[in-house]
């Protein structure tokens, strides 16, 4: 069993910077690959970034490529999402979620656990 709390989210003005934070419980989360998404209001949620469990694989959604970044310190068993210029479509509640031995996939639905997701509301 993995809980996974999200933190870090805000207001932050357009082209600013904020950093996610996912809090991992459990002893063997180095095992779990690790995504974030995000859900806008009237929108699905979408993928946004993922780790693959041995932490050197990473993917990004085409949308935040070369903006966001995702790492992991699995000593404290926490995942990172660092967004820089961020954009007012970048707006959502953003959680992370994990896979157990998890290559960092795309498709929610291949989460085992997840996060009750965090508020990132980015202003003009």
């Amino acid at each position: 069993q993995v809980q996974l709390v999200e933190s870090g989210g805000g207001l932050v003005q357009a082209g600013g910077s904020l950093r996610l934070s996912c809090a991992a419980s459990g002893r063997t989360f180095s095992r779990y690959g690790v995504g974030w998404f995000r859900q806008a209001t009237g929108k699905e949620r979408e993928f946004v970034a993922s780790i693959k469990w041995s932490g050197y694989i990473t993917d990004y959604a085409d949308s935040v490529k070369g903006r966001f970044t995702i790492s992991r310190d699995n000593t404290k068993n926490t995942v990172y999402l660092q967004m820089n210029s961020m954009k007012i479509e970048d707006t959502a509640v953003y959680y992370c979620a994990a896979e157990y031995y998890g290559s960092g996939s795309g498709t929610p639905n291949r989460y085992d656990y997840w996060g009750q997701g965090t508020q990132v509301t980015v202003s003009s």
